[in-house]
């Protein structure tokens, strides 16, 4: 059953915030960093290689998110740069193989665990300390429909549905640790959007995709935490 929750109050402008965002090259990624920015916020844009092209005006890292080391160096450049974080929005992930999990192959088992959901908590795990910092601290993890326990598991994609309920989880967690310290941790289900990984039939735009997720970036401390959303509202897990 849908929880009831609390209307938030929303930031205006982010001036003076730092975001996070991991696989900021393209898709729903770029186009939440691109709305950040246009709120003012200092956007760190976490990419696979240094030769995908981001604009000027974003500050540019190299994040694979299977890589600890990679996490844990963009996150001390942050730090060295920013002196703060603000805002993390794990987004970085890949659709795993097709078929059902007899069919899946090992290799797209773990890339798929490892790029959607070992990546995220990686990243919590070296950003939260910077994220607690000051009260309000906010995570976005870009989940999906396919991972919610309520949803027809049926359909193929194993371990992208595997990674995406346990995304949702990660969610939780993050809420029930560190709620008290003012850490704001949400999950987002964009909807199905015209990506290379949604394909073109998908029948939501990259800006309705992202909408959402950067409507939960704006949470004010005090805000709801701990929820999976669509659309601007609640829903079930």
């Amino acid at each position: 059953m849908t929880e009831d929750v609390a209307e938030p109050d929303l930031y205006d402008s982010l001036s003076g915030q730092v975001a996070l965002v991991t696989g900021a090259n393209r898709g729903i990624g770029r186009e939440i960093a691109e709305q950040l920015h246009d709120l003012g916020a200092t956007v760190f844009a976490a990419t696979r290689s240094m030769t995908h092209e981001i604009p000027d005006e974003w500050e540019h890292l190299l994040v694979d998110v299977t890589q600890e080391g990679e996490i844990s160096d963009a996150v001390d450049d942050i730090f060295a740069s920013a002196g703060r974080l603000d805002i993390l929005v794990n987004n970085a992930a890949v659709g795993g193989g097709d078929g059902d999990i007899v069919a899946e192959s090992v290799k797209d088992l773990d890339r798929t665990l490892a790029t959607n959901l070992r990546g995220p908590m990686l990243l919590c795990k070296h950003a939260v300390p910077l994220l607690v910092q000051d009260e309000g601290g906010r995570v976005v993890n870009v989940s999906s429909g396919m991972g919610a326990l309520n949803e027809d598991q049926s359909g193929g994609s194993p371990s992208y549905r595997v990674s995406k309920t346990g995304l949702n989880g990660l969610t939780k967690y993050l809420d029930g640790e560190y709620g008290d310290d003012g850490l704001l941790a949400n999950s987002v289900c964009p909807g199905w959007v015209r990506t290379d990984m949604g394909g073109e039939e998908a029948d939501r735009s990259v800006e309705r995709g992202a909408e959402t997720p950067v409507y939960l970036c704006r949470f004010e401390p005090d805000s709801p935490s701990g929820h999976f959303w669509r659309d601007r509202e609640v829903i079930d897990w």
